[in-house]
């Protein structure tokens, strides 16, 4: 960023011009010469009527004026500045001199064989108070020999530069600043992009140890149902069924969990804190679960795709057998997880089951009980049965009842009957009528020691009702464990491998070209980013 050069301002007003001929210059030649002391007198003092003298023989006749004319259009036309002719008309003053006009001060001077563009005269203008006496005292002009013109100031006019030269000379100031940041932006690059590029090749080409990587694929596979219908059998046995399985697994053979059962059964750590393997990948004997689990993280990559439910596993180690035998390992883990994930439900709906059944089982078997004691108390298999057998007998004792009553009446209507027969009658009647009520007071009325055969069947009916009803349970908890053992057998998930993992014969990584060129990219996408950055905030500032 370049300044403009800025002048000071030594007056921007300038004196009115003459209103016309000698007069006005006869009046700017009779006042007063300032010679910055004021009122007070000097040695240098008595020299003023000399000086009013010279200005006095200043003036000029009529005759003289389209010569002092001419002279002052030939000045116009030398194109000085308005700085210049400021500095003419002071230099003017300073030696007595009382111009009309800047270009006649000019004129004068030249007259008096001074050039008032000279460094001496300027440095002359910028003397400060401390100036001596001596150098203080005002400097008349001298008398200049006609033949001596090496003190004159030049009639020549320097030719100022033109506008296709600034523009030149602006082109190259710009086109050095051009050529300074470009070399400062390359050097930027080679110390934040290449450099660093460079050494993250020559890791990757000449430190980098190998890396065996052993890829797999399993997927995580449900069992097929006959039963069910709707939307449920429509997702059944697809990746929709065990995604969050799927995703369940995935995060356990990630977590710290795996890590330390692979350590211990095939010793991680051990692997990893080798000494051929390179500094960066190399983990330490004594580190932390955390280093090591930042390391396991690094070497075993596990993705899950959604849409097809296929987990693809990746694991890296230093050697290709040892890189197999960790993910078998993990696949083995995996396999157990993917049983323990439903062994929960299906054991708490087996047993929830089962209980049923049992509890079932066993009022079916007390009410059975009770309806055995009943019979035994009672002496009644049957309850129905027995009602109507005693219904039976009261039917045909009340028939012969009838009958006798009818025998009865017949004898009566005789005149003289037989009074032997007619008492038999009436005995037979009487006791049909005494057993016929004694039967349907054992139906419905207790004696001692026996109960009514109504309360007797009441309470073998509420007995044979509830053995129905525990019956009936005890069929739907058997049909319930039945449901509970299919829907137990349909929750099974098992892992079915699509790609058996088998050790590599070359090593996977690093892939130095690749990883080089991506390590370019990052460090000028990180320098592209600082620098707008930068610039950004640069310019908010500058504005």
């Amino acid at each position: 960023m370049t300044t403009k050069p800025r002048a000071k301002k030594y007056r921007a007003r300038r004196n009115p011009p003459p209103a016309g001929g000698t007069t006005a210059a006869a009046n700017v030649a009779q006042q007063p010469v300032d010679d910055g002391f004021g009122d007070k007198k000097f040695p240098t003092a008595a020299q003023e009527p000399e000086l009013k003298k010279l200005s006095e023989t200043d003036r000029l006749p009529k005759t003289d004026e389209p010569r002092v004319d001419a002279e002052i259009a030939d000045i116009r036309k030398e194109g000085l500045t308005g700085r210049q002719l400021r500095m003419a008309r002071r230099v003017a003053q300073k030696h007595g001199l009382s111009p009309t006009s800047d270009f006649d001060a000019v004129r004068q001077l030249r007259k008096q064989g001074i050039d008032p563009f000279q460094k001496a005269n300027l440095l002359e203008l910028a003397t400060t108070d401390q100036t001596t006496t001596e150098e203080a005292k005002p400097k008349l002009p001298q008398t200049v020999p006609q033949d001596r013109k090496d003190n004159l100031p030049s009639t020549e006019v320097g030719k100022p530069p033109s506008a296709a030269d600034q523009v030149y000379r602006i082109q190259q100031d710009i086109a050095r600043r051009r050529r300074r940041r470009f070399f400062l932006m390359l050097s930027r690059l080679f110390a934040f992009v290449f450099l660093p590029g460079l050494l993250a090749g020559y890791y990757y080409f000449a430190i980098a140890t190998p890396m065996y990587a052993t890829k797999s694929e399993f997927v995580i596979q449900q069992a097929e149902s006959s039963l069910g219908g709707g939307l449920g059998s429509m997702f059944a046995g697809t990746g929709l069924a065990v995604q969050q399985d799927s995703i369940t697994v995935q995060s356990y053979l990630e977590s710290r969990d795996a890590m330390r059962r692979l350590d211990d059964d095939l010793g991680f750590r051990d692997h990893f804190s080798q000494d051929h393997i390179d500094p960066i990948q190399k983990l330490d004997a004594d580190a932390s679960r955390e280093a090591a689990y930042k390391v396991y993280k690094k070497n075993v990559k596990i993705g899950y795709d959604p849409t097809e439910g296929i987990m693809k596993m990746e694991v890296v180690a230093a050697d290709p057998e040892t890189s197999a035998a960790f993910s078998k390992a993990l696949i083995s883990y995996a396999e157990e997880r993917v049983d323990s994930l439903t062994q929960r439900l299906r054991g708490d709906q087996m047993e929830g089951a089962i209980g049923s059944y049992e509890r079932a089982e066993e009022r079916m078997t007390d009410a059975q009980n009770r309806v055995l004691e009943l019979q035994e108390k009672l002496g009644v298999l049957d309850p129905v049965s027995e009602t109507s057998a005693l219904m039976g007998q009261i039917t045909s004792f009340e028939s012969q009842l009838r009958e006798k009553r009818l025998q009865l009446d017949q004898l009566l209507d005789n005149a003289r009957p037989n009074k032997a027969r007619v008492d038999g009658v009436r005995g037979d009647v009487k006791r049909l009528e005494n057993l016929v009520e004694e039967l349907r007071a054992s139906m419905t009325e207790s004696t001692t020691g026996t109960e009514s055969l109504a309360r007797i069947s009441a309470e073998l009916r509420i007995a044979e009702a509830e053995l129905a009803n525990r019956q009936l349970l005890l069929q739907q908890a058997l049909q319930q464990v039945e449901t509970a053992r299919i829907e137990a057998n349909r929750q099974v998930r098992y892992l079915e491998l699509g790609v058996i993992p088998i050790a590599p014969d070359e090593p996977t990584y690093p892939r130095a070209f690749e990883n080089t060129l991506l390590a370019f990219l990052i460090f000028g996408g990180i320098y592209l980013m600082i620098s707008l950055t930068a610039s950004i905030l640069r310019e908010q500032v500058s504005g």
